[in-house]
């Protein structure tokens, strides 16, 4: 019985998503705005919006905008049994 919960517990936290999309081709910097976004029951027709533009000073100067279900956020989601379930955005700006 151990051996299936661990097992269950790493496929779990082994299942991070990340999307992530491009808009420049530039040298990797730190984030501009790190923020986790709060969904409720897994974010089921639920939306939030970041104005990257905004955050970097203009269209021009977004390098990256990403999403990411950490293995924290998974942790959090089980714990609350689906019923809270954040997600990370960042936004990477040209330097």
């Amino acid at each position: 019985m151990k051996k299936i919960a661990v097992l269950a517990l790493a496929l779990a936290m082994g299942g991070c998503a990340t999307q992530r999309f491009d808009v420049q081709t530039a040298d990797q910097v730190s984030p501009a705005f790190d923020d986790a976004q709060s969904f409720f029951v897994s974010g089921i027709g639920q939306s939030k919006e970041v104005d990257a533009a905004k955050v970097c000073g203009g269209a021009s100067q977004v390098q990256r905008v990403e999403t990411q279900l950490t293995p924290g956020n998974i942790a959090l989601g089980m714990l609350t049994l689906g019923i809270y379930t954040p997600r990370q955005i960042r936004v990477y700006c040209t330097r």
